[in-house]
């Protein structure tokens, strides 16, 4: 009789054991805002929520190449539009030249322009971006991952707007240079339509990075909207219903008093009592 007392008072204190620790697992969840503390209270959650922190991961790498593509775009749009100009004025300063009432020195003055204006765009084609790198890159245009399945190149490289029939466009300005400084007027004829193919060439490429920078804008929009669902689902996962958490908390410690009252009013009794 008396081993199968003590038997019963430890298997009540063994269950008293866990209705506290129940307890102050829901308040840790309440606590803490999280429903899962370890990977064995729900393991089919625990790894949806790591596999949902893993792609949140890799979205906030694309968002960020997205944000700095974004910026090479502009800013290699503003090149071109540079690069426009200078090829324009060029252009100008060559039908200038080829005009038979032009002094030699006049010409010899165009010419030097000429000049500076290629040197202008080498300086142009070395731009360097704000990490340091070269914004149009001397290999292949560099490729970049804004997406699980998207990459692409948003910016081109330096031999796709700076170089045109394999001459770049600074070697034909310098070209054309030494034509108006000698008074060549075929050359400086055949300047002039290569001058309008180069202007034609670079405003092509400007289009194209338009058209990158236009991707980027709907891929970035994608992205967010998609980060919302994924953090959407992540917090239905992981995050304490605070509702349900403050009902459960309320019944767990209703059961343990009473459970403590009950287990501390047989205390009191005498031995002489169980026995009876």
């Amino acid at each position: 009789m008396i081993n199968a007392v003590g038997n019963k008072m430890t298997r009540e204190i063994a269950r008293q054991g866990k209705l506290a620790e129940a307890l102050e697992r829901t308040q840790i969840q309440i606590s803490t805002g999280k429903r899962l503390q370890r990977m064995s209270d729900d393991p089919v959650a625990a790894r949806r929520i790591q596999t949902i922190g893993t792609t949140q991961a890799s979205m906030a790498s694309w968002a960020a190449n997205i944000k700095s593509a974004e910026a090479q775009t502009a800013q290699a749009d503003g090149v071109l539009q540079s690069v426009s100009g200078l090829l324009t004025r060029a252009r100008e300063l060559t039908l200038s030249a080829s005009t038979d009432t032009l002094a030699p020195a006049d010409r010899a003055t165009i010419a030097a322009e000429l000049n500076a204006i290629a040197d202008e765009i080498d300086g142009l084609a070395a731009t360097r971006d704000s990490n340091g790198e070269p914004l149009f890159a001397s290999g292949n245009a560099r490729v970049i991952r804004f997406d699980s399945d998207v990459s692409f190149a948003a910016v081109p490289s330096a031999a796709d707007v700076f170089v045109m029939g394999g001459n770049s466009l600074s070697t034909s300005l310098r070209d054309i240079a030494t034509a108006v400084g000698a008074g060549n007027k075929p050359a400086m004829t055949a300047g002039l339509d290569s001058l309008t193919a180069a202007i034609d060439h670079v405003a092509n490429q400007n289009a194209i990075i338009g058209l990158a920078a236009g991707r980027l804008e709907r891929i970035g929009e994608g992205l967010a909207a998609r980060g919302i669902e994924i953090a959407d689902e992540r917090k239905s996962v992981e995050d304490t219903d605070l509702e349900s958490a403050i009902a459960l908390l309320n019944a767990q410690d209703l059961t343990l008093s009473a459970a403590q009252a009950a287990f501390a009013k047989i205390n009191r009794q005498t031995m002489f009592d169980l026995l009876n």
